[in-house]
């Protein structure tokens, strides 16, 4: 397969030398969701650029041993579990494994594990000179839940904490994630643009509806979106067509805002909890290859977890965390 990709900027991405390329995936974040998120993520981020080389940078809690359906990815790297502090980041271990194996990357995708993704990572969003992430909930800033760009523009992206300091010095300060973000790219002269992407980020918490000017709007997962690292949950839409205009016409662009044009958003009333039956509205919107995952995961037994670890840890250059069966005990123990 070998297609040529004209970008918004007038760079070129071929399709068949990108999916020969090297090319790392980061996943970073909690696995809460992750048993409804990870097959996604593995169906459409993984397997679509099965020379990628995934790198999991997460913390440890009664969620992680979900991490285990991760024995599913083409190739795993580095994995890194956690207590506390992650000292270490994603571009220290993408630096890590390259110094190791003599080699640089040509891309690297940084994205949540909370993310839920309703279609492939295509080909047209790897532009040359570019760093790409979504539109939409900018919060004064730049959307920060996906990056895509080759090494040197990731190695600033990724660097949160490094630059800090220069930030500082260059009188950028009381940013929060989003405005230090952009603030990271500007400063270092890194170009970056915009394109809608497939997936959105699953979100346990509550909120106010209908939105108001600095609100925020939790889309259903039945979106057909593309919708951009919105906030999602599956549910029973309450809002679709012109209702979705009304309420999306008096939300602040630059604050917590998405595409909603052309019916690609439907919204949840999201002030309280999951309703009920949502398992039922899931598995009939990712489909019943999702829904067995999301059965299994909740049906895991501590031995085949344990096992699902210590595959991963075989297939991987190098695998930091606790010993399996304590990952696992953290949380199968309570299903």
């Amino acid at each position: 397969m070998c297609v040529a990709v004209e970008s918004e900027s007038g760079g070129e991405v071929v399709g068949g030398e990108l999916y020969r390329s090297r090319m790392a995936v980061c996943l970073v974040g909690g696995a809460r969701r992750f048993e409804l998120t990870g097959p996604s993520i593995v169906e459409n981020i993984l397997n679509v650029y099965p020379n990628s080389d995934l790198f999991l940078h997460c913390p440890l809690d009664e969620n992680a041993f979900k991490f285990s359906l991760l024995k599913l990815a083409p190739r795993i790297a580095t994995g890194l579990l956690q207590y506390f502090n992650l000292v270490e980041g994603c571009l220290t271990m993408i630096e890590e494994y390259q110094n190791q194996n003599n080699f640089k990357y040509d891309w690297v995708v940084r994205t949540r594990v909370d993310g839920y993704w309703n279609a492939p990572l295509a080909p047209e969003n790897f532009i040359t000179g570019h760093y790409l992430v979504p539109p939409g909930s900018t919060y004064g800033g730049l959307n920060d839940r996906l990056g895509i760009g080759d090494f040197n523009s990731s190695a600033v992206a990724l660097s949160r904490l490094s630059l800090i300091p220069k930030l500082d010095s260059a009188g950028l300060r009381m940013l929060n994630s989003e405005t230090s973000f952009k603030a990271q790219l500007t400063t270092y002269g890194v170009p970056f643009i915009t394109k809608r992407l497939p997936f959105c980020i699953v979100s346990d918490r509550k909120y106010g509806f209908p939105p108001y000017r600095f609100g925020v709007p939790v889309a259903a997962l039945s979106s057909p979106g593309p919708l951009s690292g919105a906030k999602c949950r599956p549910c029973t839409p309450v809002c679709e067509g012109s209702c979705v205009a009304g309420i999306m016409s008096w939300l602040d662009k630059g604050w917590s805002w998405t595409n909603w044009e052309n019916g690609t958003l439907k919204l949840c009333d999201a002030h309280g909890e999951w309703e009920k039956e949502w398992e039922n509205i899931f598995d009939k919107v990712a489909g019943k290859k999702r829904a067995a995952v999301r059965k299994r995961i909740w049906g895991l037994k501590l031995k085949q977890c344990v096992n699902d670890f210590n595959e991963m840890k075989r297939r991987s250059s190098k695998w930091d965390s606790p010993p399996p069966e304590e990952i696992c005990s953290l949380g199968v123990g309570e299903n």
